[in-house]
């Protein structure tokens, strides 16, 4: 007789507040499964909590291993615009393939560089709304950054921790970049344009 085995999978959710942020990371064993960061412990929490898929069995720890730290200092890093290198595992099955592409392509994009929705688009394929959508249910921020796509004339728009936020962080970002960039991917060139080509005036614009 054969017996049939039931693999549940278990997510532990990890948050800490590193100075002023609150950062969270839910995790699949080794590999993250969203994060996000808030200025409010139940904030965190709640974000982390939407990213579950309906009946994901989850626990909260309190005691955060070595692979956690790094993830949460590199959160709060990201937040305060210093350069982060890491090689995290994300765990990004549960999004469709064209979701997984533009995340992909957004996380090319350098501190201290922006892209638009239309020039990620060129190369991922769909139009700038539809990148637009992934980017506004992006689990991962901001490890991928979202927060340095910005509208076709480079007028801040559409994020999830409002425009004042993704100033915020994108001001620390800014690092005096003058050259637009050109990348090539797949045969397709994404242009990366400095934070510094940003206009104060068109900021809050949308």
């Amino acid at each position: 007789m054969l017996s049939a085995f039931v693999v549940l999978m278990v997510v532990n959710l990890h948050f800490q507040k590193i100075d002023e942020s609150w950062c969270g990371v839910a995790l699949e064993e080794s590999r993250i499964f969203a994060t996000t960061f808030a200025s409010n412990e139940k904030d965190v929490f709640r974000s982390l909590l939407r990213e579950l898929p309906y009946n994901t069995i989850f626990q909260v720890v309190q005691e955060n291993d070595s692979l956690t730290k790094e993830i949460l200092r590199a959160i709060e890093a990201t937040i305060e615009g210093r350069d982060v290198s890491f090689c995290f595992q994300f765990t990004m099955n549960r999004l469709s393939s064209y979701a997984q592409r533009v995340l992909r392509l957004t996380s090319l994009i350098p501190t201290g560089y922006t892209t638009t929705y239309g020039g990620l688009a060129k190369v991922a394929g769909g139009s700038p709304r539809s990148v637009g959508r992934v980017m506004a249910t992006n689990p991962f921020a901001p490890l991928i950054p979202c927060h340095r796509v910005v509208a076709a004339d480079l007028a801040l728009c559409g994020y999830g921790g409002g425009l004042t936020t993704k100033w915020n962080i994108l001001r620390k970002e800014d690092r005096n970049f003058s050259r637009v960039l050109e990348v090539k991917i797949n045969g397709k060139t994404l242009k990366l344009f400095p934070i510094t080509m940003l206009r104060p005036n068109k900021i809050f614009a949308k």
